[in-house]
């Protein structure tokens, strides 16, 4: 019954996607390489990672932490590596605290943005929620906090890293301008996890199109879409 009960809420999720793509608020794009790879972390904030390369020595910047670092504890598991987890946000912030992170877990208590400075960060309409963004939200605008935010080359050269194994950014519409940013930099991480927000009010899937040609034309190629349709999994191509 329980497999039956799943395969219907398959069904019916694929069923809302297409009538998106149908309304042009949903885009379909398949996977164009194959690539042996492993889930990490729970369903709602697990990432599909290619674990070929990955040691104790990888670097890994884990932006937007949310109060779910499941994929960056698990990570850290598995590789003994050291995760560099990013969040402004001041309930984030407070839940890292409280949760007893392995010291390979290091939270820094600002964002990654397209330039060095202050942005304003509007809170969620559900206070129960944790997730801000700096796109416009006409309901939250008056509760809005400024938080401070840098660009990857910026925090990079902070850290003293000359590369980066994975980025994976949930970062709630501010990826399409941090991609441009990433683009112009030259830095190229060997793995981009992101999550797309075209869903948002005033974005739109145009932009996301134009933010996944960028990254191929990065030299990645596109190894894992998740059934949301929402995060993308990247992998730069060495050959």
């Amino acid at each position: 019954m329980l497999g039956g009960e799943t395969n219907m809420k398959s069904i019916a999720r694929k069923l809302r996607t297409l009538a998106k793509v149908a309304l042009g608020k949903e885009l379909i794009i398949k996977p164009e390489v194959y690539c042996e790879k492993i889930r990490f972390g729970s369903d709602y904030g697990g990432w599909d990672v290619v674990n070929e390369s990955l040691n104790p020595h990888s670097v890994v910047y884990s932006f937007g932490v949310g109060e779910d670092a499941s994929f960056d504890v698990a990570l850290i598991e598995k590789y003994d590596l050291i995760v560099h987890a990013f969040d402004p946000t001041p309930k984030s912030i407070e839940w890292v605290k409280r949760q007893g992170f392995p010291d390979h877990f290091i939270m820094h208590d600002y964002g990654i943005a397209a330039f060095n400075g202050n942005i304003s960060f509007n809170p969620p309409e559900n206070p129960d929620h944790v997730s801000h963004t700096i796109l416009d939200r006409q309901s939250t605008k008056t509760k809005a906090i400024s938080v401070p935010v840098k660009n990857l080359s910026r925090i990079m050269q902070e850290l003293g890293h000359s590369h980066i194994d994975i980025l994976k950014m949930d970062i709630e519409g501010a990826e399409y301008d941090v991609i441009k940013d990433i683009y112009k930099s030259g830095v190229r991480p060997g793995q981009i996890l992101i999550e797309f927000h075209h869903r948002f009010p005033g974005v739109g899937i145009r932009k996301t199109k134009e933010a996944i040609d960028s990254i191929r034309s990065m030299g990645y190629q596109l190894f894992n879409v998740s059934a949301t349709n929402e995060e993308y999994c990247f992998i730069r191509c060495t050959s």
